[in-house]
């Protein structure tokens, strides 16, 4: 009963509702057989729902508790938390492909930080946002990949 309380079954539904979500571009990576995909992005976006969650939960026992005084919660520190955390994974994404002369790894990196954003909307509740941030960049990854080979952008660029 208590988990009803305080709002731990509407976390998890913010979770798997961002790990859904965060799913859709990882399936996106996942064709095109990049080293992030369909579960990092699941994860990374869930992950950033529970982060989000549980700043709620922490907020709600402080203030209820003999400590609400001494204890001030800034959501802005969970939200900067998270993206300092993808980007220590983006830039492991990006450092992968060091051995080769090319640049590589950053749309990867970037659609991490995506999935990201999207599971801290999906966290606090803003499923039209996260949807619809969702729904914006899977144009963009699988859209935009075939109007880049049209016209021939996908070489290496020259320096």
């Amino acid at each position: 009963m208590e988990a009803l309380e305080s709002g731990e079954l509407w976390i998890l539904l913010r979770v798997a509702a961002a790990m859904a979500l965060g799913g859709v571009l990882g399936i996106e990576r996942e064709l095109g057989r990049h080293a992030a995909g369909l579960r990092t992005h699941m994860m990374i976006a869930g992950a950033a729902a529970l982060i989000v969650g549980l700043g709620d939960v922490v907020a709600e026992q402080f203030t209820r508790e003999q400590y609400r005084d001494l204890v001030r919660i800034d959501p802005g520190h969970l939200i900067k938390a998270v993206v300092a955390a993808v980007g220590f994974v983006g830039a492991g994404a990006i450092l992968r492909a060091r051995g080769n002369q090319q640049v590589q790894g950053l749309t990867t990196a970037s659609s991490l930080l995506m999935a990201a954003a999207i599971g801290m909307a999906a966290g606090l509740g803003h499923y039209l946002l996260a949807f619809g941030a969702s729904l914006m960049c899977v144009v963009v990854l699988a859209v935009f990949r075939r109007l880049e080979s049209g016209i021939g952008t996908d070489r290496p660029r020259k320096e």
